[in-house]
Parts: structure tokens; C-alpha cells; sequence
């Protein structure tokens, strides 16, 4: 489990919906029938293989794995790739966390650092003892250079790099807390030694080891920048055009090559800390090759040929995967996945000359949309039956999740029209739904341009509103000009996009507070925006000093509650997974479910 909220994209097609730009309309039997029969058609045929935390086989050093990405990184630098989920994958590979989350046994364990968490009741404060590994270094592939990771590292990339917001990091708003009489206190990290640091909480907190892992680089080189040039200069370093030679890596990998629009290659760093029990540095395979594939027929191509390793496939390819896999792969499935995408209206003051900015700020019209939200239809025919619906806030993997807190907006046509009706909104004899100013209800859903299950969903959605006789305008938009909009321009109306599975409640810290630079419908506030948001942020800040799990289940519920009821993003469902894998690998070490994914940091070639 990594702490990163990468915004992660779902995508699946149906054949009629992207080829003839409409929806196919079936009744509700057939509905049910596709619904009911979905899953058990491939039970018998793929492999259920969940990990339980089994001891992994030592295996033998050997191999290219081949793989493939959508789109070419935009930077190699950590900092800028955090906007960039692309860049940062890509950039991840070379890093490591401090530490690791295991699901199976809801324990924290050490990655490139050991903890030891410290208490003081009395003074209400608690400490994080952090000791790096001993065997942790910057090396660079093709030199016997080694430089010791020092908590050097750490300090810089904690104080400096997320600490000042001219940055613009992710991780400057993780850094406060609220004290219980309001005001704003820092979460300090001190150095203790070379390989040991502190992080210093002014209050007890349920998840301090959340809140404080991190992927962080080499200090001797970005604070030499800042030193010399400042945050231009740090932004600067590690460009696309670099010689990737030069990138340090602490992690399983060097990227030694990238050629734009065609490939990317890894060599496997015998260096890495991680070790089998024979003594042998992970991976097993001693090179990784990324193909830039540009879109997902290409990528399922190119596994059906045997070019690439793995394949998580779109619902309209399942049924050709898994009768088809002779002797050539093997499918494994999965149970449905922890996270879901979501659908949210932009709330944002900097759109209020825009008449969707008054019906996007009444909670009866955003309660109104969910139930306008067909959520059978789309699993039938977006998802090929293989999903359910989601109606809850956290998934089932969250300690505070509770099955009795649920939606109450499900799908009713009837129930949307009656919440409109509420607050103003009239339908006219010539089929289109007015608001209270006689202006016509329509607007635009922005949703990724590479991914096709959104453009399926989005027209299904499109062809429910017009039934009450709104109309809603599927945009098709760059994910990167997406985010941009999310995250600077703020000038989209309705959108459909992916976030992460909170394993965790407190996960999520730039999205659910009010005051988040992620907060979807209004990011960035000054102070809430409305009551319930402010209940919202009291809530979550409560939540996340509450170590009493008793205790804080009262907050959470309460929490989740208020989210489902005012609907600021409505979850859509989960879908079911599956994976395929070439078989010149040995599968005994590899696993799949909807907890870990696919488990193949031990994988390695047959003899």
C-alpha cells in the first residue's frame, strides 16, 4: 500500500456505445440476466489466487519483463511529477517509501526505515523514531559510486521541498495540525543523527505513520539547487531531455534509456535493500522494458503477441482473454476493486457567473443527479455485468467502514424529478427542465479522452438526464488539461475521474478538508464554503487525533453520513478484476486481489 494519491483512471469499452455514440437500452430483466450471469461464466475458467501473506519461494536472477504505458513521462524531476501520474510512476521506480502498510495483517512495516512510535499522555504529544537501514544508498547504474541515504534526505525534502508552499507540493498540507483550541500547529521533523530522524506531533494522532511516509530524493543534489538557484532551479533539475543515466536511484531500478514515443528501459539495481532469503536483491528479472503504446488496443495487442507481461483487461475484452488463453497466459480474477470512480459538480465561486454554479450549489440538484445515476445500466452494458454498485463512502478494507452507512440516492427517476421540483426547477411542454430564472438546464461532463469506459458511462448518464430533460454535453478532454482545471483553471462544470482507495479515513488529506488543493468542487478555501463542510473539517481533523477506535467509529460515521447525504462527488461502482500473465513465469509467487492487486515483486522466469 502506498500513501500517494495518484488520481488513477478505470477504462473499459462497449462495443456499441464508442462505435455508434449511443447507448444500448435494455429492460430490466435483461438487465438482471446480464447482471446475474457475468461472473460465474468465468469462475470455472480463471485462477482465484488471493495473498494471504505467505511466505515467498526464493527464485533465480534472469529475464526481461516487458510492459507498456499510455503516454510519455513529462519530467523526471520527483517534485513536478507529482502532478503528473505518468511521471511519477515512472520516478517511483527509482525511490522507496520509509515504510509499508501490509492489508493482510493491518500492521506497518519497514521499508527504508524502521519506526518506533512514542506516546506522552500527559503532555498529549507523540514522537515517530525513524532509523534508516543500514544497507540504503544513491547509486547511479554503470558506477561504483555508493552515497549513504542519510536523514539529510529526509529533513530537506520534509522542511524544504514540502515545507514551503512556493513548492507547491502535495505534501505542504499534511504538515499541520489543528490543536484542540483551533489554531494551526507543525508537525516538526528533527535530525538525531545520520540515519535517524523524529517526527514531533504537538497532539496525539490515530495514523502518524500515514502521515509521514514519504518517497523523497538525494539532498546533495536538490539542495545544492536551492542553495544556488532556488525553487526555479529546483524545479529545473532532471528535465525530460536529461541523459536518464544520470537520475540516482535508492530503489529496485536505474532508468537507463527513453526514447519519446516509443520505449523506456530499466536495468535492475543490485544495490536495493530488499532481499530474498538466499541473500538475492529484488527483482529477479534483470531488466524492465516500457513500451509507449499510446492506447489500450495497442497494449492488448501486444500481450495477445506475447510482447508484454501482463494485461488488466476492459470489460469487452474479458470474455476473448479467458476463452482464449490456450497455453500462452494465464487469468487470474478478483473480487470488486476498493476504489471507484466518482462524478462531481464544480462548486467553485470562480464559475458563479455561470448559471450551473447556482444549481451545482444546492444539494437537492447534486442529490437529484445521483439519483438520475442508473447504476445497473452502466454495469449491464458499460462493464458487461463484471461490477457492482458502490453506495457506500469507504470500502470494505477501511477499519471505520460500517455496510449500514449507504446512499440514499439510488437510481429513481421519479425521486429526481420530486427533488428538482423542490428547489424550483420546472420541466416545459417542449421537454426541457428550467430553473427558477427560466434559464435551461445544461451542461457539460469533462471526462478523460483516453478512456472510453468514462465515455460510456458519461453517454448512459447523458441519456437518463434527458429523461427529466436535462441535457448534458460529454466533453472529451487531455487528462492532463483535466487536472489543470481541476487544480488552477477551475473552469470545468460536471466531471468523471478516478482518485484512490482510502484504506485509511484520514487518507485523502488534500481532498475531503475544505482546505485541500484537491478538494474537487472547491479546492483551496479559505475558510468552508458551506456548514456541512466545515462539520466535514472538524470531523476529519477530530478523527485523525482520536486514537480510541470506539471513539472515532462515532466520528466517522457521522462523517460519512454527511458526505453521502450532500453528495459533492457521487461514487459510481467497482468494477470486478481480472489479470492475465504470460506463463514462461513461474506462478508461485505471484497473487491477485482486490486488496494487493497483482502481487509480483517475487516473480520470476521457469526453469
Amino acid at each position: 500500500m502506498k500513501k500517494t494519491l495518484a488520481v488513477a483512471l478505470i477504462s473499459a469499452a462497449l462495443l456499441c456505445l464508442s462505435a455508434c455514440g449511443k447507448s444500448e437500452e435494455l429492460d430490466e430483466s435483461e438487465i438482471d440476466a446480464r447482471i446475474t450471469s457475468a461472473g460465474s461464466e468465468f469462475d470455472e475458467k480463471t485462477t482465484w489466487k488471493p495473498w494471504n501473506n505467505e511466505e515467498f519461494k526464493a527464485g533465480t536472477v534472469g529475464g526481461t519483463w516487458n510492459s507498456t504505458i499510455l503516454s510519455d513521462p513529462k519530467t523526471f524531476n520527483q517534485l513536478i511529477g507529482q502532478r503528473d501520474g505518468e511521471s511519477a510512476g515512472i520516478i517511483s521506480m527509482t525511490l522507496d517509501y520509509l515504510v509499508d502498510y501490509n492489508v493482510v495483517t493491518r500492521k506497518w512495516e519497514p521499508r527504508a526505515a524502521f519506526f518506533e512510535i512514542e506516546t506522552d499522555e500527559e503532555k498529549g504529544t507523540l514522537t515517530v523514531h525513524y532509523t534508516i537501514r543500514d544497507d540504503l544508498y544513491w547509486t547511479w547504474y554503470g558506477s561504483d559510486e555508493k552515497v549513504p541515504v542519510t536523514s539529510e534526505d529526509i529533513l530537506f525534502w520534509y522542511n524544504v521541498i514540502d515545507g514551503q508552499p512556493e513548492f507547491e507540493s502535495s505534501g505542504y498540507g499534511s504538515q499541520y495540525v489543528e490543536m484542540p483550541d483551533g489554531t494551526e500547529a507543525e508537525i516538526k521533523c528533527v535530525k538525531i543523527s545520520d540515519k535517524k530522524f523524529d517526527f514531533i506531533y504537538p497532539r496525539i494522532v490515530a495514523n502518524p505513520l500515514l502521515s509521514t511516509n514519504m518517497e523523497f530524493c538525494p539532498s546533495f543534489i536538490y539542495k545544492k539547487a536551492y542553495e544556488e538557484g532556488g525553487v526555479e532551479a529546483v524545479k529545473a533539475l532532471f528535465s525530460i531531455d536529461i541523459d536518464p543515466k544520470t537520475l540516482p536511484s535508492m530503489g529496485k531500478w536505474y532508468l537507463t534509456e527513453y526514447t519519446p514515443g516509443q520505449r523506456l528501459v530499466y536495468k535492475r539495481n543490485p544495490n536495493f535493500w530488499k532481499k530474498d532469503s538466499n541473500g538475492v536483491s529484488l527483482p529477479y528479472y534483470e531488466e524492465e522494458i516500457v513500451s509507449i503504446v499510446g492506447d489500450q488496443n495497442t497494449d492488448y495487442l501486444l500481450f495477445k503477441q506475447g510482447k508484454q507481461e501482463t494485461y488488466s483487461p476492459r470489460p469487452e475484452d474479458v470474455s476473448d482473454l479467458v476463452n482464449n488463453q490456450k497455453d500462452d497466459y494465464t487469468v487470474f480474477r478478483a473480487a470488486g476493486s476498493m476504489s471507484a470512480p466518482l462524478w462531481s459538480f464544480n462548486q467553485n465561486p470562480a464559475t458563479k457567473d455561470k448559471a450551473s454554479y447556482n444549481w451545482f450549489t444546492k444539494k437537492e440538484f447534486r442529490q437529484a443527479m445521483s439519483c438520475l445515476l442508473n447504476r445497473d445500466r452502466i454495469i449491464s452494458q458499460a462493464y458487461r455485468g463484471l461490477a457492482d454498485p458502490k453506495y457506500d463512502f469507504f470500502p470494505a478494507a477501511n477499519p471505520m467502514y460500517d455496510p449500514e452507512i449507504q446512499l440514499e440516492y439510488k437510481f429513481s427517476l421519479e425521486k429526481a424529478e420530486s427533488l428538482l421540483k423542490s428547489v424550483g426547477f420546472t420541466k416545459k411542454d417542449d421537454g426541457f427542465l428550467y430553473d427558477d430564472k427560466d434559464v435551461k438546464v445544461e451542461y457539460d461532463l469533462q471526462i478523460p479522452s483516453n478512456n472510453t469506459v468514462f465515455n460510456d458511462i458519461a453517454l448512459i448518464i447523458s441519456d437518463e438526464c434527458k429523461k427529466v430533460g436535462i441535457t448534458v454535453n460529454v466533453r472529451q478532454i487531455d487528462f492532463q488539461k483535466l487536472v489543470e482545471m481541476l487544480t488552477r483553471t477551475y473552469d470545468w462544470e460536471s466531471i468523471m475521474i478516478g482518485l484512490g482507495s482510502n484504506l485509511f479515513p484520514t487518507q485523502g488529506s488534500n481532498v475531503w478538508p475544505s482546505y485541500g488543493n484537491l478538494h474537487l468542487w472547491y479546492p483551496l478555501q479559505e475558510s468552508p464554503a458551506t456548514d456541512w463542510e466545515a462539520r466535514i473539517d472538524w470531523l476529519y481533523n477530530e478523527g485523525s487525533y482520536t486514537a480510541d477506535d470506539a471513539k472515532a467509529k462515532v466520528l466517522w460515521d457521522e462523517y460519512q453520513k454527511i458526505l453521502l447525504e450532500q453528495c459533492p462527488v457521487i461514487y459510481l461502482m467497482r468494477n470486478r478484476s481480472f489479470f492475465a500473465i504470460q506463463n514462461r513465469w513461474d506462478f508461485t509467487n505471484v497473487y491477485y486481489d482486490n486488496l494487493n492487486g497483482a502481487e509480483l515483486q517475487y516473480v520470476y522466469l521457469k526453469k
